[in-house]
């Protein structure tokens, strides 16, 4: 068995597919469940987030593997398997290790090193937990995967050195607008990522702050935290004409501002300038409205390539460092773990070797005394525990290091232990290395899928 990880993210696919793939509770459980009724895969997690639908799995063949859990995302998600596979990225063996250590810690965010990733992993576990689909060998990868990211960002200064999204959209929309301060602000939504937004406004001196929700009790309560202003949904199209600065957080299905709307509130607002800022996926906030006069729109792709360009570059680097290390000492362990039934098997032999040995020397000393045997006894046992505690010792530190499994191997065939334990998929010719492929090698994903073209 092996892990693998299939999945596409902001860095793969347009904001349009990741829209069209995102998953409700129910969909991700679904999908999980119909995974591990196939053939090759014995555990599966979906993680779902606003950028990024990934599938951790333990699979018993590498192709059957991709083949499955494609299949399953298409399923899931309704976009044909040949759109998907443009997109679709694989990772095995050691590298998932590593993806999903740097997912974990926010490594591989949009908005770098953003700790509600963390919140979002742990939730894709206790539902696959809860589920059956996450066991041992994946629950204890992804646990693992939460311990590094909480000691990331209790250990480095990656939170400090990442600013957030919403932060980034508000120094846009100054870019444009001007100074914050004295700006009508609306916030659309009432959840974790408006509650951001508000407090980040707040912070900024704003002119005023509004919030308009379909649900007006949360939104009043959102509000009032900062002396704001809730706004019923019925009584949106005047709060646009009046906020200079949209933030949309909703997540809305299906526009929460379209094209007419936002014209409406341009054609009121007679020429002065407007900003959204749209942090929702889906998109709540129409693109069209950009070619609005006097009109700009910054969305999740926008605002996701401003802070890969901003200069995290010395804590990005100590970051990183910590997740090579904690991932070189996982595999390390794992390795180790793998020579376990070498020595157990080592030991087995020794003691059914030392038990026939005595029990012929019990028959040929007929009548010797009870003590005297019991001594023998134990001098045999001490000489036989001496013997074998350096290379059981060492074989465990050796197996520890790359290619480690020669060693127990070697043990195998010096002492005649019988074959090793069937070979997993990643110990096949050729395909160790063949562990990432990204999105400049989709025609070979296309390819193990089964497929002979790109996407349609």
């Amino acid at each position: 068995m092996s892990i693998m990880i299939v999945g596409l993210s902001h860095r793969t696919a347009p904001i349009g597919l990741l829209e069209r793939t995102t998953l409700n509770t129910q969909a991700a459980a679904d999908l999980m469940a119909n995974l591990c009724r196939g053939d090759h895969v014995a555990e599966a997690i979906a993680l779902v987030t606003c950028n990024r639908l990934e599938v951790y799995a333990e699979v018993s063949k590498f192709h059957g593997g991709i083949g499955e859990i494609g299949a399953g995302l298409a399923e899931a998600t309704g976009v044909p398997l040949d759109e998907l596979t443009e997109h679709l990225y694989v990772h095995y063996e050691n590298a998932a290790v590593a993806h999903l250590f740097q997912v974990t810690c926010g490594l591989d965010s949009m908005a770098v090193g953003e700790q509600q990733i963390l919140g979002q992993v742990r939730v894709a576990l206790r539902s696959a937990q809860a589920t059956g689909s996450a066991g041992r060998t994946i629950g204890h990868l992804v646990q693992n995967a939460l311990r590094v990211g909480k000691r990331v960002h209790s250990e480095t200064l990656l939170d400090k050195a990442a600013p957030s999204l919403v932060e980034a959209g508000l120094r846009k929309a100054g870019e444009v607008l001007g100074p914050l301060s004295g700006l009508n602000v609306l916030v659309l939504g009432a959840g974790a990522m408006s509650g951001l937004s508000v407090a980040s406004a707040h912070r900024a001196q704003v002119g005023s702050i509004s919030v308009c929700s379909r649900t007006l009790p949360r939104a009043r309560r959102l509000a009032e935290s900062v002396d704001g202003t809730p706004v019923p949904l019925e009584q949106l199209q005047p709060a646009l004409a009046a906020a200079d600065l949209v933030i949309a957080c909703a997540g809305a299905t299906g526009y929460l501002v379209d094209r007419e709307a936002a014209g409406l509130a341009a054609a009121a607002r007679a020429g002065r300038p407007q900003v959204y800022v749209d942090l929702a996926l889906p998109r709540d906030v129409e693109p069209q409205i950009a070619e609005l006069p006097s009109t700009q729109v910054f969305d999740l792709e926008h605002l996701g390539q401003i802070l890969t360009a901003e200069g995290l570059a010395e804590d990005l680097a100590e970051a990183r460092a910590l997740v090579e290390l904690e991932v070189a000492t996982y595999l390390a362990d794992q390795r180790a773990k793998e020579v376990a039934p070498t020595v157990v098997a080592l030991r087995a032999m020794a003691r059914s070797v030392m038990e026939a040995e005595l029990g012929r020397l019990s028959g040929r000393l007929d009548g010797l005394d009870p003590d005297v045997f019991a001594e023998l006894e134990q001098t045999v046992h001490r000489v036989v525990e001496k013997l074998l505690h350096q290379p059981t010792v060492r074989v465990k530190e050796l197996a520890a290091a790359p290619g480690g499994d020669t060693y127990a191997e070697a043990l195998r065939l010096l002492f005649n232990l019988g074959p090793a334990p069937e070979a997993k998929a990643g110990e096949l010719p050729g395909v160790e290395l063949a562990v990432t492929l990204e999105q400049d090698s989709m025609t070979d994903l296309s390819a193990l899928l089964g497929h002979s073209g790109g996407a349609s």
